[in-house]
């Protein structure tokens, strides 16, 4: 881990998917290791988001009404944007994994395996290292 980041400075997490429950289901699973400060359920708002709160941390939905999950981290990574960007969706293809890679994300979890994967995931992006959950 990169020394600036310790055990006593948790990571800050910004949730974006258009899912109410899956938003809620994985604030439940971050809130013990994780400060979650805030979310949004499309990709305009997320990018508004991501740049007011500055989170180190970004759980992104691919697949959302209006701007895709890949959308949102191409444009967030223009806008000079540092946080990390895990994947979340329900798409266990190879060549979306590829895509994710592809826009910057250092993370992709499938949705069957956030209470396993999901904090792995986020905890290996803060810290500069990829995480994929396995597919099929």
């Amino acid at each position: 881990m990169p020394s600036s980041i310790t055990s006593s400075e948790p990571v800050r997490v910004l949730l974006v998917d258009d899912n109410q429950a899956i938003l809620a289901r994985v604030e439940t699973v971050l809130s013990p290791s994780c400060v979650v400060v805030g979310s949004a359920t499309d990709g305009k708002t997320a990018v508004s988001a991501a740049l007011e709160l500055e989170p180190d941390v970004i759980v992104l939905d691919i697949s959302m009404p209006g701007m895709s999950g890949f959308e949102v981290a191409a444009r967030l990574r223009t806008e000079g944007s540092g946080a990390a960007v895990v994947f979340l969706t329900v798409h266990d293809e190879e060549e979306l994994v590829s895509a994710a890679r592809q826009s910057g994300g250092m993370g992709y979890v499938v949705k069957p395996r956030i209470g396993s994967d999901l904090l792995t995931a986020v905890k290996e992006a803060h810290a500069g290292r990829s995480f994929i959950s396995p597919l099929g």
